[in-house]
């Protein structure tokens, strides 16, 4: 009973009947009830990698920047100036507290007159509101707005995602280049696409209002891959995709406060301007960071999950924020934050499982390249 009432509380997304068709088997993420997988996660992280693959991906949020100071309010707020950003780009970037520490990792997309900003699921009332407080703060003339529930967000992800998705638009896509961004019309519906993704793989994200437009376009997309064995993928393969790219987590990367110096984020950084959390960063830069997101592949058959312990000789020196067996290595990998003074790549560590240590060795990320 009490499961049933979890998963009622939970928010669906539009496309629930149509994933139910397609004999999803459901998890809760984030407040949110989504497709785990369809068939295995296996299949659909191998399918992304080697082919294309369709996500439906609104669990994550939308929040549109609007007025006079809405670049100004955004370059006070991330780690980027926004002023560098031409309309029809994006920038993947951070929110951070006061302490430097990271609230939320995002993307946003410079639009004709507005941006929108695209946050982690459940962070679109926390953001919403951090943006708001600091414009009045601030004195600036902007607003932001949560419009999470008014989109649903599609990814075609993968090396044949290009193909897939041009036979539906008459758009360029091969004229867009990494994080840049376009309104124009995929299967008849009016979307934003952008160069983005969460894979490390060639791909396209589709920003569709309102959502009862997404239905069609999703079967459309579907019908327009069947050449290349296109499959629907959940959220397990986002995952695992995710993770053997290195990429971060929000809710395990940044856990307990972490900042982009602690969480190797400093390639983000324009220290060309003024933002919130920028004195706490350079101080830290200054004293040196005591813990460093780490990458290890386990060199032992084992399991390495979230929470983790990781020891040298018996101490232990450092905690798993994200672990799991990679489908393309078929070993364990994990990124873990680890005392500084033990990440010297080559160098094994032992990640500690139901009290037995397995073996792993410190390495340089990605997991996995293009040998997938």
């Amino acid at each position: 009973m009490l499961i049933q009432f979890s998963i009622y509380m939970n928010l669906k997304s539009p496309l629930h009947k149509i994933h139910e068709q397609l004999g999803a088997k459901f998890t809760e993420f984030a407040g949110h009830y989504m497709p785990l997988y369809y068939t295995s996660i296996k299949n659909e992280h191998l399918a992304v990698r080697r082919s294309v693959g369709l996500f439906d991906v609104s669990h994550m949020s939308n929040v549109w920047i609007e007025g006079k100071d809405a670049e100004k309010l955004l370059t006070l707020t991330t780690v980027e100036d926004a002023s560098r950003i031409g309309e029809y780009r994006g920038q993947y970037t951070a929110i951070l507290r006061e302490d430097g520490t990271i609230i939320d990792d995002t993307i946003f997309l410079h639009l004709p007159e507005k941006y929108m900003l695209i946050p982690n699921a459940g962070m679109n009332e926390t953001v919403t509101q951090w943006l708001n407080e600091k414009a009045e703060e601030f004195s600036l003339d902007a607003k932001a707005e949560d419009v999470s529930r008014e989109f649903v967000i599609l990814a075609i992800q993968g090396p044949k995602s290009r193909e897939t998705l041009q036979k539906l638009t008459d758009f360029d896509l091969s004229s867009l280049k990494l994080f840049g961004c376009a309104i124009d019309k995929v299967g008849g519906i009016e979307c934003i696409i952008s160069r983005t993704g969460y894979t490390g793989e060639l791909g396209y994200e589709l920003q569709i209002t309102p959502p009862d437009n997404a239905f069609d376009l999703f079967m459309k997309i579907i019908d327009a891959g069947k050449e290349f064995d296109i499959k629907p993928i959940g959220l397990g393969a986002r995952d695992t995709l995710r993770l053997e790219k290195c990429f971060a987590l929000a809710g395990n990367e940044f856990e307990g406060g972490r900042t982009p110096l602690e969480a190797n984020l400093s390639f983000i950084i324009n220290w060309d301007h003024e933002f919130i959390g920028k004195e706490a960063l350079l101080k830290q830069k200054e004293e040196g960071v005591k813990e460093r997101l780490t990458y290890l592949r386990c060199i032992e058959k084992g399991m390495p999950r979230h929470g983790y312990d990781v020891e040298k000789n018996g101490e232990r020196v450092g905690r798993v924020s994200s672990g799991g067996l990679s489908p393309c290595l078929n070993v364990g990998i994990a990124m873990a934050y680890v005392k500084t003074e033990y990440r010297k790549v080559g160098d094994i560590l032992n990640i500690v499982i139901r009290n037995k240590r397995l073996k792993a060795e410190i390495v340089k990320p990605p997991f996995v390249g293009k040998e997938c």
